[in-house]
């Protein structure tokens, strides 16, 4: 009986996986899986992918504090685990704060998802995001291992956040205008009264996740809207991180959980930019 158990486990991981693998292929956003208008991603799958993403480069990030352990102290690894775990826990609380307005921007622009289908939508984004933050993970773990700069260290993970973001959300825009070109090419074929096949279906050309779906394009309001919440989402993730902070641990700071509320993540990265370039 256990071993079953464990067999089911392990084909349960294997799917995750492979479900992880077809996002960032584009095989799970091509037009011809995206007729019934969603992504058809298992959404605890998914999360537990993107928890164990999360938890793994924050162990990468948190290493800096383990490879100044003598200047840090034994409080060095405290550091580790605070970094491992808030890595998933910034992901998370920016989905909870922002998740609202996007719904919201979904609706007035007119766009048929519903409530199910952009939850699917925006956590494979997250998946898509993390996936690319881990995979940064070994190099973000070597340069906190061979430098002592700790400013340097905080630049660096800045930029590869931004990198991730970056991509995640583009996965997020150009899904949804592949769901929108979708949409619109269903309706067409159900007015006319024709089947699939009379339409000229080209879901099976090879598509890569990032790739342009030519058709109809999204509406001019509609792209704005949700750039507009792409800037958004960017942002709270930023002051997320500002307020959750520390998450590399400052060598001539004892360890702290969290720090006090002052200033903002944009004026502190000014001031990290100034003093590095000094």
């Amino acid at each position: 009986m256990e071993l079953i158990e464990r067999v089911e486990k392990r084909s349960t991981v294997g799917e995750w996986l492979k479900t992880l693998d077809g996002l960032l292929r584009g095989d799970i956003t091509r037009p011809s899986a995206l007729r019934r208008g969603t992504i058809d991603v298992p959404l605890d799958g998914l999360a537990m992918m993107i928890l164990v993403l999360g938890l793994l480069y924050g162990l990468c990030m948190g290493s800096y504090a383990v490879s100044n352990v003598g200047k840090i102290g034994p409080q060095a690894y405290l550091q580790l685990i605070a970094t491992t775990g808030k890595v998933p826990v910034l992901f998370v609380l920016t989905l909870l704060v922002t998740f609202p307005s996007l719904y919201v921007f979904n609706a007035l622009v007119g766009s048929r998802l519903s409530l199910g289908a952009m939850l699917r939508l925006i956590v494979a984004a997250l998946a898509v995001m993390l996936a690319i933050l881990a995979s940064f993970g070994p190099i973000v773990a070597f340069f906190s291992v061979s430098t002592t700069s700790y400013q340097f260290m905080l630049l660096f993970n800045v930029a590869v956040f931004a990198v991730a973001g970056f991509l995640g959300l583009r996965f997020l825009l150009f899904t949804l205008h592949r769901l929108s070109v979708v949409q619109a090419e269903e309706m067409k074929k159900a007015e006319a009264a024709i089947t699939p096949t009379d339409a000229g279906d080209n879901a099976a050309e090879p598509m890569g996740a990032l790739d342009h779906l030519e058709g109809t394009a999204l509406g001019s309001n509609i792209t704005t809207i949700f750039r507009i919440w792409i800037i958004v989402f960017g942002l709270v993730g930023a002051q997320m991180s500002w307020v959750l902070r520390p998450f590399i641990g400052e060598p001539s700071h004892a360890f702290t959980l969290f720090r006090l509320r002052e200033s903002n993540f944009f004026e502190a990265v000014f001031h990290v930019i100034a003093a590095v370039l000094r």
